[in-house]
């Protein structure tokens, strides 16, 4: 129940942000704007961590990770600012989000239908591949005028 509750804000902030990038960037660069992004996210989360985790979760941490390539989180965040600009002001919020959600949920299907990453692999399952198949429906339904 908290997890869905959390990924429906998940959803809606990343909706806002996604339009008031679009909107920086018409005014500015499409770069600028996701350094400053990053910038902004990178203090935010180092206030936060000052702040409720320091002393109880060391920066060294970060360095013992078995899997390495898992800390390239960052560099493809900064790929996805800049997806995320284009598509919407390319096709606006909506179909953009529907569009990003879509292959969001195909993609982290396949990660966990062939166990990639680490994720626990699950069977194939025909109501989840029909799913994905009426959402993409769904997104032919919606670009429709």
């Amino acid at each position: 129940m908290w997890g869905f509750l959390i990924a429906r804000i998940s959803g809606a902030w990343m909706s806002v942000q996604g339009v008031f990038k679009t909107g920086v960037t018409t005014e500015s660069g499409t770069w600028i704007t996701n350094c400053f992004v990053q910038l902004t996210g990178f203090l935010v989360c180092l206030a936060l961590y000052l702040f409720l985790e320091m002393g109880k979760i060391p920066v060294g941490s970060l360095f013992k990770i078995d899997r390495k390539y898992m800390l390239l989180g960052g560099v493809i965040g900064a790929f996805i600012t800049f997806t995320v600009i284009k598509s919407m002001s390319m096709l606006g919020p909506a179909k953009a989000v529907l569009a990003i959600v879509i292959t969001q949920v195909f993609v982290a299907y396949l990660i966990e239908l062939f166990g990639l990453f680490g994720v626990e692999k699950v069977p194939f399952s025909w109501s989840k591949l029909t799913g994905m198949v009426i959402s993409v429906i769904g997104l032919f339904v919606f670009k429709a005028k």
